[in-house]
């Protein structure tokens, strides 16, 4: 009887000071992680601001392929929820409770788990890399476990900062490669034939190598825009280039940025800014909606409708493109649209649009 004693003192001993080391021991924890995107802000914050889109990058459903979500009415912004079931993750639900676009997203989350729910704080941080166009990504959770989750984690083979930080680095390597595709996705339409009505432009006119177009329109427009602030004119529609002559086999160019006025605008001599006018056109109109780097995918398109439809383009015209939506104001290249139109020649009026 007095070993038995012996033995359930020491079992007492151990149950307390147990008890002591966890109840004194800190629970709390912070864990995040980073990560450098080649993408604006916002188009990152519009992927990760809808539960919905979760499920292409979460990290959990290569744990569990059968996971089941379910989704509340509202999911994205203030208020948004969903749950979630899984034999192998355990239930739980999230909430959006804060939001400041393209900049924070705070959520709670709840686990509902053998030893009760336990609940803790998610939060997004999305911030302006040192490189220009890229964002620094944080997505990380902070709250503190319970006593029983305490003990719970002292008997785990895998430290829980070290998995979650682990698991945190796989979703934003997911979440990046879907952000990459949804910015490099681009559609070409060819629309047909039409006929563009023309009009006054403000010009400028360079030559250069086919490869370093991208790099002088920019300045080139932002010439135009200054000219006109300055001038107190008005665009009376999207800016274009016009290409005037074409060498692909020394692989020059010469073309001219343009934005369109409501009447004919006298510049001084010597100006660099220039105006003109358009006749109208009868010309084949496609459409790429995407970056410009797919530009060259768009005319391949529009060459092989001609050739079929044994349309002649007209040699007297030139062809030009119409940047249709700003890329300053559409963060997502995959939303750039531009229209191509290469006059034709039309024995009539009969199909155009």
């Amino acid at each position: 009887m007095k070993i038995l004693k012996y033995i359930l003192f020491l079992l007492l001993i151990v149950i307390v000071a147990g008890g002591i080391y966890f109840g004194t021991k800190d629970g709390t924890f912070d864990v995040a992680n980073t990560k450098v995107f080649d993408a604006p802000a916002e188009v990152i914050y519009n992927n990760v601001k809808d539960f919905k889109n979760w499920e292409s990058w979460g990290p959990w459903a290569e744990e569990d392929a059968n996971i089941v979500y379910n989704y509340a009415e509202k999911t994205e912004g203030e208020g948004a929820s969903y749950s979630w079931t899984s034999a192998v993750m355990g239930d739980g639900t999230m909430q959006t409770v804060k939001v400041i676009p393209n900049k924070e997203i705070d959520q709670k989350i709840i686990f509902n788990t053998p030893l009760g729910d336990s609940e803790s704080d998610i939060y997004w941080r999305f911030e302006p890399a040192e490189e220009a166009g890229k964002t620094k990504v944080t997505w990380g959770m902070k709250g503190e476990h319970s006593f029983l989750e305490k003990v719970f984690m002292s008997f785990q083979s895998e430290d829980f900062e070290t998995v979650l930080r682990q698991m945190y680095g796989k979703g934003l390597d997911n979440l990046e490669e879907e952000v990459g595709k949804s910015m490099n996705a681009y559609t070409v339409t060819v629309d047909g034939l039409t006929r563009y009505g023309g009009g006054f432009y403000m010009y400028n006119t360079t030559s250069s190598k086919l490869s370093e177009i991208g790099e002088k329109i920019g300045p080139m427009m932002g010439q135009l825009h200054d000219y006109m602030t300055q001038n107190n004119l008005s665009m009376a529609g999207m800016p274009f280039t016009i290409y005037h002559e074409i060498d692909e086999q020394n692989g020059t160019v010469i073309f001219s940025a343009a934005i369109p006025v409501a009447a004919r605008v006298i510049t001084p001599k010597g100006s660099p800014v220039l105006c003109n006018y358009m006749e109208p056109v009868n010309a084949l109109k496609t459409t790429l909606k995407g970056k410009y780097e797919n530009l060259s995918q768009a005319y391949a398109q529009a060459e092989e409708y001609l050739k079929t439809n044994n349309i002649t383009v007209d040699p007297s015209r030139d062809m030009f493109e119409i940047y249709a939506n700003d890329p300053g104001m559409e963060p997502n290249p995959a939303n750039w649209v531009t229209e191509i139109y290469i006059p034709v020649l039309t024995p009539s009026m009969s199909g155009l649009n």
